[in-house]
């Protein structure tokens, strides 16, 4: 076979498809201003392109592409020349609209095969060999092609990613270069402290530097924090993050959205409260929050700390002397234990504790900050576990007692 003349069969079918493209160019952009510009110059530079890209694989693969088109038209040796050219044309219009429509192609893909992971230095022929293992592409010519006169075959980002059913191939590029891959997810709770969140980081194995939860020093240092305790400093929510990320950055996320949600209840406070700064209001919205068993009571409960803080007196909080007392709570908090002086202990000591005693949620930091206005100093846990019975006098919290925790 000749190929200057294929190379000229092809520049005929070239200027053919311009014509089709001047005709219906508002059509015709929209459906490829993914991919290329919406200027027909460039378009024609790009398929250009692609017809020189084509033929240097007619050039590299010549005695194999010829043989092929041989075999189809060896069938019959008499055929005249002129069919065989027709055939000729017929084969290279069939490769031509192969190439140019395939970056639009919907490819097929399942749940099986929906993943795909991009190492660190894999290359766009790794890639797309990848690609053609798990069935999502059935060559990996194209895809490599397709790279290359997009200029991203030197941008693809190493991560996790997730290939929705129907993708294009386009589509699957701007997902590599992109960066956008899989995000897992990581969830603080409401009432958790910081070594639990600190041991549920350190063993997740899609996180990085676990070396900064070996010293509370160290984390301060890298989180810059000044405070004396970490406890109650992060917000309780769910972060996601890509593979590979650093557990400390995600303890930033999770530091400056509690810094955030904290001046954001600061500034919208009830006036005349009787904390000195944030930092108290924290304190004690991480006491309610293990305080709390149904939610809607979180500012009654906070109107009684309120007015006990008021008169000067204790707080009497069972969870932070269960707090204070570290792993030496067995589950069963006894007299002796209320007793106990540690520095949580808000039965021998006035005041607040020295730090938070958990992560707080948003509602029952506003909750501290805007405490029910009630006359009641005293609750106890009903039977139900969930809510509480609130008086005002010793009396009538005594009686209830002994009718809630017989």
């Amino acid at each position: 076979m000749n190929l200057i003349k294929l190379k000229l069969i092809l520049v005929k079918i070239l200027n053919a498809s311009f014509v089709f493209l001047k005709k219906n160019k508002p059509i015709v952009l929209r459906l490829i201003k993914n991919t290329f510009s919406s200027s027909l110059i460039k378009v024609k530079l790009l398929l250009t392109k692609t017809l020189n890209s084509s033929l240097i694989f007619f050039k590299k693969n010549k005695p194999v592409v010829v043989k092929r088109i041989d075999n189809i038209l060896s069938i019959n040796k008499n055929i005249p020349l002129e069919k065989k050219l027709l055939a000729i044309k017929s084969i290279a219009v069939i490769f031509f609209f192969w190439v140019i429509s395939y970056p639009f192609v919907s490819l097929n893909v399942y749940q099986k095969n929906s993943f795909l992971e991009v190492k660190n230095g894999e290359n766009i022929t790794q890639i797309a060999n990848k690609l053609v293992k798990q069935k999502v592409l059935s060559d990996i010519f194209r895809f490599k092609l397709l790279a290359k006169l997009s200029n991203r075959s030197e941008s693809i980002k190493s991560g996790h990613y997730f290939l929705k059913n129907n993708i294009s191939p386009n589509e699957i590029l701007s997902l590599l270069e992109s960066g956008n891959g899989i995000l897992y997810p990581i969830t603080f709770i409401e009432g958790t402290t910081l070594n639990e969140n600190l041991k549920k980081l350190k063993n997740n194995k899609l996180l990085t530097n676990n070396k900064f939860y070996n010293s509370i020093n160290t984390l301060k240092i890298g989180l810059d924090i000044q405070e004396n305790s970490l406890e109650g400093l992060f917000f309780p929510d769910t972060y996601y993050f890509f593979k590979g990320t650093s557990g400390i950055d995600i303890l930033k996320e999770s530091h400056l959205m509690m810094m955030q949600k904290l001046d954001l209840a600061w500034d919208n406070k009830t006036p005349n409260l009787p904390y000195k700064n944030k930092y108290e209001a924290l304190i004690v919205a991480s006491i309610i929050e293990k305080e709390l068993g149904n939610r809607d009571e979180a500012n009654l409960i906070a109107g009684v700390f309120v007015n006990r803080m008021r008169i000067g007196m204790p707080l009497q909080s069972d969870p932070t002397v269960i707090y204070g007392m570290h792993e030496k709570f067995n589950g069963n908090l006894t007299k002796q234990d209320l007793m106990r002086d540690t520095p949580y202990n808000t039965y021998t000591r006035k005041g607040l504790p020295p730090s938070p005693i958990c992560l707080p949620g948003f509602d029952v930091i506003e909750a501290a900050l805007n405490p029910a206005e009630t006359n009641a100093f005293y609750f106890v846990a009903k039977g139900d576990n969930k809510t509480h019975h609130f008086s005002k006098t010793l009396k009538e919290h005594n009686k209830a007692v002994r009718k809630y925790q017989k």
